[in-house]
């Protein structure tokens, strides 16, 4: 028994919308093809939340009423609340405020975070240092983003990458050991201008012409992105295993970013990790940005044992790019 405090997750949820996005329905829209999208991304489907007035909180909230009910924890005992997302429903208020307001959380702290892909990573690093500071007990963190709101179904090489979808943990303090071990995020305002989203901010405010000239849809250059991700997700992720000593047996699952199939595998190779011990869902998701990593975790929960060793990796637009090491703190339920 150590007295060091660490984060552990003590408990997973998530929420994907009803509706499914297959790519023959995009045949429809776009020149694409369903073997096309399937050998260059790996996506099969996504998840599509519809209904007028409904934003990323109402998936966010969803998610953590069902991780509020697994944990037999109350509203009351949250401490603290941090939503990693870039389709908040308002500039403001945040996301995390509405989504405290519809699962009965009051009178605790809670903000949004935007580092995009990487949203998760941060937001889990951020909420680990207020647990292992003694600061809070119970931290709630959720990756959540509806991009099918600034997603343009006119454009093939957006369109069929993004979805809808949320997920949440619950962070608690840990003395065995088990929970975050290590962080390594990092960024590089380089490559913001090959994926963004240009218009809506205080630099191009929404006006007709912003609106006409699509600048309020996500913007990629497919190619930059993908070289860029490809080296940084990879060797982010085989420099926080060195820096611990680990090497590709001791790890139970890479969890990466579901960016890409071909950046996943080129990632889990660089690690000498298998098929078999990396996280997969994007073939029936696609990329929900900053929900990809804690909706893998939610999906593969019942295979986790106390004590496995987990990696997570992600990239995203600014650039932002990060990996943790976490020791899973529970066996399935």
């Amino acid at each position: 028994m150590s007295n060091k405090i660490s984060a552990a997750i003590t408990g997973v949820a998530g929420y994907v919308p009803d509706y499914v996005l297959t790519n023959e329905e995009l045949e429809k829209l776009v020149d694409t093809n369903d073997e096309w999208i399937t050998s260059r991304t790996g996506i099969k489907e996504r998840r599509i939340l519809k209904g007028e007035g409904q934003g990323t909180s109402v998936m966010g909230a969803k998610a953590v009423e069902e991780l509020l009910r697994k944990t037999n924890s109350t509203p009351d005992q949250i401490d603290l609340l941090i939503c990693a997302t870039v389709t908040p429903d308002y500039l403001f208020p945040s996301a995390s405020n509405m989504i405290c307001k519809s699962v009965g959380i009051r009178e605790t702290a809670s903000f949004d975070l935007a580092a995009a892909c990487s949203g998760f990573l941060n937001a889990l690093a951020v909420g680990s240092a207020f647990i292992e500071a003694g600061r809070y007990k119970k931290v709630i963190v959720v990756g959540a983003d509806k991009m099918s709101a600034i997603v343009d179904y006119t454009d093939r090489t957006t369109c069929i990458l993004f979805g809808d979808g949320a997920a949440a943990v619950l962070l608690e303090p840990n003395t065995e050991g088990l929970g975050v071990q290590d962080f390594i995020l990092k960024s590089d305002g380089e490559g913001c201008e090959s994926l963004m989203q240009k218009g809506g901010g205080s630099a191009y405010p929404p006006t007709h012409e912003t609106v006409e000239q699509k600048l309020h849809y996500i913007r990629q250059e497919g190619q930059a992105v993908y070289k860029f991700a490809v080296t940084r997700m990879a060797n982010v992720s085989a420099e926080i295993m060195e820096r611990n000593d680990l090497v590709g047996d001791d790890i139970r699952f890479l969890v990466p970013h579901q960016a890409n199939k071909r950046i996943i595998d080129a990632t889990a190779s660089r690690m000498g990790i298998g098929e078999e011990k990396v996280m997969l869902n994007i073939q029936k998701y696609g990329n929900t940005t900053a929900a990809t990593i804690p909706l893998c975790l939610w999906d593969y929960e019942s295979q986790l044992k106390k004590g496995d060793k987990l990696i997570l990796a992600a990239f995203g637009g600014g650039f932002t790019w990060g990996s943790a090491y976490i020791t899973w703190a529970y066996d399935p339920k």
